[in-house]
């Protein structure tokens, strides 16, 4: 099941690098070689798009990345984001000054050992910090659009952000790619979702099987009635279903589902070729969404 980022034909069922470091995306993980061993298993078995970022770890998920599969294949495309960096305690911080974002481009090549990155997303902090001052999104665009001139970024994409933000990335810099959260539990951007189709851009969903954090997730999945029916009826996982009404909801819906298990990222790859059919997808629009983060 093949889709587009950009001009650039994509499988839809991608890799997500973020749980190859510690608890939380923060330090090493605990079996550096399993994780790698992960990665390599990922592209032998189709996955042609993988999504990383340098504050991962920080400064760990791109090494694994490089060690595990450098010289990347040709179809390999590399996607990362810039404007956050980590503290000591591992929380996440708004960096995104232009010349914050530049550094951020230069770190993510060094470590992944590239002349180019495939995409760039933007990650902004409208809605973690509302009230907060972010730069202005024409300046950190530039910023990013002025590397894309010189060759070093490919394709630009945001995330975390607003509808009025998308429709001002996508007009100022020919955006690819809106890497949001959104899932069969959270539906709170299925506006954002509409502006994608309307502009013919990719929707990345982050934690595509509800929030990371309360009642969100597997746990929440498998007790929903609905979820559990169509499940049984296809003999497949709740996980399963919740990642294939995301494929069927958008011809250019990218999943990037992480994980450290090889049988877990193989149930992963295995929903690229699921079907849900329209009584599927019925009883599965029914299913109550729950605030992220509830």
């Amino acid at each position: 099941m093949s889709s587009f980022l950009g001009n650039k034909p994509v499988h839809r069922v991608g890799f997500g690098a973020m749980q190859l470091a510690g608890p939380n995306s923060f330090g090493p993980p605990a079996d550096p070689e399993a994780a790698k061993a992960v990665l390599r298993h990922a592209v032998a078995h189709g996955v042609d798009h993988i999504d990383t970022a340098q504050f991962y770890g920080p400064d760990v998920v791109n090494d694994l990345i490089r060690e595990a599969l450098h010289p990347y294949p040709e179809s390999l495309r590399l996607a990362t984001k810039v404007g956050a960096v980590r503290d000591e305690q591992g929380a996440w911080l708004p960096s995104g000054e232009p010349a914050d974002l530049k550094r951020q481009v230069e770190e993510n090549l060094r470590s992944l050992q590239v002349e180019r990155l495939d995409l760039v997303n933007l990650r902004r902090f409208e809605r973690d910090i509302p009230d907060g001052t972010e730069p202005p999104l024409a300046d950190q665009l530039g910023a990013l659009g002025e590397l894309r001139d010189e060759g070093k970024i490919d394709m630009i994409g945001i995330s975390n952000a607003n509808a009025d933000t998308v429709r001002a990335a996508i007009k100022m810099a020919g955006i690819v790619a809106v890497q949001n959260a959104y899932s069969i539990l959270n539906r709170a951007d299925d506006a954002i979702l509409e502006l994608c189709r309307e502009h013919a851009i990719a929707f990345v969903p982050y934690f595509p099987l509800g929030s990371a954090f309360g009642s969100g997730g597997p746990k929440h999945l498998a007790a929903d009635p609905r979820v559990s029916a169509v499940a049984n009826k296809h003999g497949i996982t709740p996980t399963q279903v919740a990642l294939a009404w995301l494929l069927a909801r958008y011809e250019r819906m990218l999943l990037i589902p992480g994980t450290g298990s090889i049988a877990h990222l193989d149930e992963n790859l295995a929903v690229g070729a699921l079907t849900l059919d329209a009584e599927d997808l019925a009883l599965l629009d029914a299913v109550e969404p729950i605030p992220l983060g509830a």
